[in-house]
């Protein structure tokens, strides 16, 4: 009896501790509104997984479109196919990675093996092996809105990242828009606009570039106008959503949000200055469309900028750099005025594009508020990002693309945006899952 009363006691803790264990509650999936089975990426680098300064097939696999795709398949996505480089020539157009660390300071290395390349344009301009076969990530390195509207872009005189998705017997007259608009597809995620701003910003806010001693006209570096950019970007969407077709586009980021503009400081090149002249010069002068003077902390030099010749004879004279009457060149550094004609020009871009999303009923992924709190710095699922140079994980070595977990964190963006406008629950990438710049062994 004894023995019994001591199973009785066992058999009613047991049910004491099976009733009281935890339930969790499993999301439920679903799509929603919206219909996933043939989804499309239209967009340009950041969309075809460029990284590193170059398309390669590791950047490819993880674009953040891919990623997406991915998650949209537990809800009714279907394939989702992109040019990938095939594995012998997985390099690609070649791309840089970090050699090593001296005292802090990155060592880059060109990647230049097992590359994709099958010749050369007349003006020397490298061409891509062909991927003709049906795609659904539609990324063009270099596309801009502009561009995308205009006929010739697509040839081997062209834009060589979009020359290689075409048939030789492409037409001429063929647009991006028109190759992107007549895919099938019932969803979209589009991101253009930002090479409408970036190319302009990167090169100091000139237009122009040197070919032969002579400033030319470079269409890559224009800053687009706002009349051009809402009526292209309204009838790209318009189009889109014809039939009411469901998507989602993305803001332009602030260029001032990343490394490519916020890593060489003015403070750093002065510091280096004067300690290289024995303290005999303490500032660097630069060239603005107001005339030369001396740079300031609010005046921004891209990460391509070399200290070296600073100091050095050049074809105006002694002492590049250190004096008003030999300054660093306009295009060489994106000073304060124009800090404000470019940052103006974003956020007007980014009202038209909020608008004509609302008008046309599709969803926003709002990148540039998401990067200017990633800024200055941001814990997200546990693992801290920035803007910073190499160690913020967000941004690979070329200072504006995405590392795997930047496209990462950017596809979570697109898909919250997904889930909050069309009812929907696509499942969130796991960001732990992919790494930020990859670091020398």
């Amino acid at each position: 009896m004894k023995k019994n009363f001591k199973l009785y006691i066992g058999l009613a803790i047991l049910g004491l501790v099976s009733s009281c264990k935890p339930e969790i509650d499993t999301p439920t999936l679903s799509k929603g509104t919206a219909d996933f089975s043939k989804f499309v990426a239209i967009g340009n680098s950041l969309t075809s997984g460029y990284a590193d300064n170059g398309l390669y097939l590791e950047g490819q696999k993880v674009a953040f479109p891919n990623l997406i795709a991915d998650q949209m398949k537990s809800v009714g996505g279907g394939e989702f196919t992109s040019p990938f480089f095939p594995a012998d020539k997985a390099n690609g157009s070649g791309y840089i990675m970090l050699e090593s660390l001296v005292d802090g300071n990155p060592v880059m290395k060109p990647v230049t093996d097992n590359l994709a390349i099958r010749g050369a344009n007349p003006k020397g301009k490298p061409l891509y092996i062909k991927y003709t076969d049906p795609i659904q990530n539609l990324g063009v390195p270099g596309m801009r809105l502009d561009m995308a509207f205009a006929p010739g872009v697509g040839t081997v005189m062209g834009n060589p990242y979009f020359e290689r998705l075409l048939p030789d017997n492409t037409p001429q007259t063929m647009t991006y828009f028109q190759y992107a608009t007549t895919h099938d597809y019932t969803f979209f995620s589009f991101w253009l606009g930002n090479n409408d701003v970036l190319g302009y910003a990167t090169n100091g806010a000139v237009s122009t570039v040197i070919e032969d001693g002579v400033p030319v006209e470079d269409p890559t570096k224009q800053l687009t106008s706002l009349p051009l950019f809402t009526q292209l970007y309204t009838n790209f969407i318009k189009t889109l959503t014809t039939g009411g077709k469901k998507g989602v586009v993305a803001t332009i980021p602030d260029v001032t949000a990343v490394p490519f503009l916020n890593t060489v400081t003015t403070a750093r090149i002065n510091a280096g200055l004067e300690a290289a002249t024995g303290g005999a010069f303490k500032n660097v002068f630069i060239q603005t469309k107001t005339g030369p003077r001396a740079a300031t902390a609010k005046d921004l030099f891209p990460l391509t900028f070399s200290t070296a010749a600073l100091g050095k004879p050049n074809a105006i004279g002694p002492g590049y750099g250190l004096s008003p009457l030999n300054p660093v060149e306009d295009n060489l550094v994106l000073d304060e005025a124009e800090i404000v004609q470019v940052s103006t020009r974003v956020a007007e871009f980014n009202n038209v594009i909020k608008q004509v999303a609302e008008s046309n009923s599709v969803a926003v992924a709002d990148v540039h508020a998401f990067l200017n709190k990633v800024k200055t710095g941001y814990v997200y699922n546990g693992v801290g990002i920035s803007s910073a140079f190499i160690t913020g994980n967000a941004f690979s070595l070329d200072g504006v693309h995405l590392t795997p977990m930047g496209n990462a964190i950017v596809a979570n963006l697109f898909i919250d945006a997904i889930n909050n406008k069309y009812n929907a629950s696509v499942p969130k990438v796991d960001i732990s899952l992919y790494r930020g710049v990859k670091y020398p062994n």
